[in-house]
């Protein structure tokens, strides 16, 4: 009798820990914060499953921003459960037949992954900060524990401290830039996507958008538009942000939703470690500018995913306010 008795608790304990870690997940980076994922709850598991109907196609064109997205909020979940105590397992890719249905996470007993739950508390934390960054250098130790976390999800994270390397990834950014507004569509999704109308539950506010001086375009800030001044002291030109490149051996859907993982992973220790961070695409979004990033800067046969830039925020600078999310119910999957 104990054992059916207190089953139906632990089935609702369940559910009520997968609904929460969704909840959490629902703050995961997303391109222009289009949160293109929808879930289905059930007793013991949770489905995530792209929402194709929020594809960039301008911005976009071959989805890996959308997966990589997704990438990222599946790894929030499981850092969720974690945090909340319920060990799980991951499919990806589970239904052949529904390329929409990226993965299930199942919980199940047992002790869960204790570096995993150590992020939750970075999950509400976390920013994508589009300011200048301070003079104050990362230490390469850091580094190698991001890396680390990169690792451990089957992706790599080179940091470009190379001078001449680094002269050039600013200038691979800056041509990416310059070749997406030339894109049909791509200037149309970028004025929607952060001019939202007030109350909109997605989409880049102005709080998040940088200012004048805030980051130059060669790190790849200038594809969004500036806010206007608000007075106060011009800012230095440069910073100490270093540009990291996440990498996977492979470019199918499933390397690309592995980075996304792997993006959350280095993004949520790199909050946790007081860093601030900016996620960077455009230069993976047009395929001669990934291809020279990929043969002429890093110098590896592995395929670039995502740039991260990172740094210190300046002791003075403001605390963001969080991005706009939409409610967990307008993106639930129902039983057909």
């Amino acid at each position: 009798m104990g054992t059916s008795a207190a089953s139906p608790l632990r089935h609702s304990l369940t559910a009520d820990a997968l609904r929460r870690a969704v909840e959490l997940a629902l703050h995961a980076p997303s391109v222009h914060n289009t949160q293109p994922w929808r879930w289905r709850l059930g007793d013991d598991h949770v489905e995530l499953h792209a929402d194709w109907n929020r594809h960039l196609i301008g911005t976009d064109p071959d989805r890996r921003d959308l997966v990589l997205s997704c990438g990222a909020a599946l790894h929030h979940v499981r850092v969720a459960l974690a945090g909340l105590g319920v060990a799980s397992d991951t499919v990806r890719l589970p239904d052949p037949e529904n390329s929409a249905h990226l993965a299930t996470v199942h919980a199940r007993p047992g002790q869960p992954d204790a570096r995993d739950g150590e992020l939750m508390r970075a999950i509400p934390g976390r920013r994508t900060d589009r300011r200048l960054f301070s003079m104050r250098p990362v230490p390469p130790e850091q580094l190698q524990a991001l890396a680390s976390r990169a690792a451990g999800l089957g992706a790599a994270l080179h940091a470009v401290v190379d001078e001449r390397a680094r002269g050039r990834l600013d200038a691979t950014l800056t041509e990416a830039a310059a070749h997406q507004h030339y894109i049909v569509g791509y200037t149309a999704e970028l004025a929607i996507w952060t001019r939202r109308y007030a109350g909109s539950h997605d989409g880049i506010p102005p709080a998040s958008r940088p200012g004048p001086g805030a980051g130059s375009d060669f790190c790849g800030l200038g594809r969004l538009p500036r806010v206007r001044a608000s007075g106060g002291p011009r800012e230095p030109a440069e910073d100490a942000a270093v540009m990291t490149v996440l990498t996977t051996h492979d470019d199918d859907i499933l390397a690309r939703l592995r980075a996304g993982e792997a993006s959350s992973a280095v993004l949520l220790a790199a909050t946790r470690q007081g860093l601030a961070t900016t996620p960077l695409s455009q230069a993976l979004a047009v395929a001669h500018t990934r291809r020279r990033l990929r043969e002429d800067i890093l110098r590896t046969p592995d395929n670039p995913q995502l740039i991260i830039r990172m740094g210190w925020a300046p002791d003075c600078a403001a605390e963001l306010p969080p991005t706009p999310r939409r409610r967990l119910e307008a993106m639930l999957v129902t039983l057909d």
